[in-house]
């Protein structure tokens, strides 16, 4: 009578133990022949995904990191020290501050973000990545530095201010702040970028042109 029982309650478990068994094989099957399905379309996909997600298009990231990274520095920099330093030993310091923050901060968080290497090199001025790119990128803050005052320059003598002589903003003097900083900074960098990537490929479609005609 025991022998019975243990044998219909062993027949049950060996039945299970066939049945995942089972259930694993056609598992590893469906998904080796998971190759051989038929492809599906982009638009079939998007059909599925969430459409309550907002793409940020990867430009406006971009100018947004830049931006925020130059009014970063004048925050800390410009106003922190402007207490303590102040005319070319400022400005130096700015620039360097500016620089060491492109090289080691902006430009590796746009690597570390792009889809394939150098997809971001259009966005730089200094593309290359060796060690004394930060040197580059500090004699190019000083110049962006420079357009930004000169700027500053000449929005206030438009104003009717000299700034040679010292005026508070009440006096209706612009002064210099984080967010205004940062597009003026923004609004050179990109524009010397744009002139370097046409002057880039001007070179590049001449180049191909005599390889052309030299064939």
């Amino acid at each position: 009578m025991a022998n019975k029982k243990k044998k219909q309650i062993s027949e049950p478990a060996e039945r299970s133990a066939a049945d995942y068994y089972n259930l694993k094989t056609d598992a590893v099957e469906r998904l080796v022949n998971a190759e051989n399905a038929p492809e599906v379309s982009e638009a079939e996909i998007n059909r599925y995904r969430s459409k309550k997600k907002i793409r940020i298009p990867a430009w406006l990231k971009i100018i947004f990191v830049k931006f925020w990274f130059a009014g970063a520095v004048c925050y800390f920099f410009l106003w922190g020290l402007g207490m303590y330093l102040q005319g070319i030993e400022l400005m130096l310091v700015l620039a360097i501050g500016l620089g060491v923050v492109t090289d080691v901060l902006t430009n590796r968080f746009l690597r570390r973000f792009e889809p394939t290497e150098g997809a971001y090199d259009k966005w730089m001025m200094v593309t290359t990545r060796k060690f004394w790119s930060i040197f580059l990128n500090v004699l190019y803050a000083g110049v962006l530095l420079y357009c930004v005052f000169r700027t500053y320059y000449g929005i206030n003598v438009l104003m009717g201010v000299n700034p040679d002589v010292g005026h508070t903003e009440e006096e209706g003097m612009l002064g210099v702040e984080p967010i205004l900083f940062g597009l003026f900074y923004l609004g050179f960098d990109m524009l010397l970028i744009l002139m370097k990537n046409t002057l880039i490929k001007i070179f590049r479609d001449a180049e191909k042109k005599v390889n052309g005609s030299g064939k």
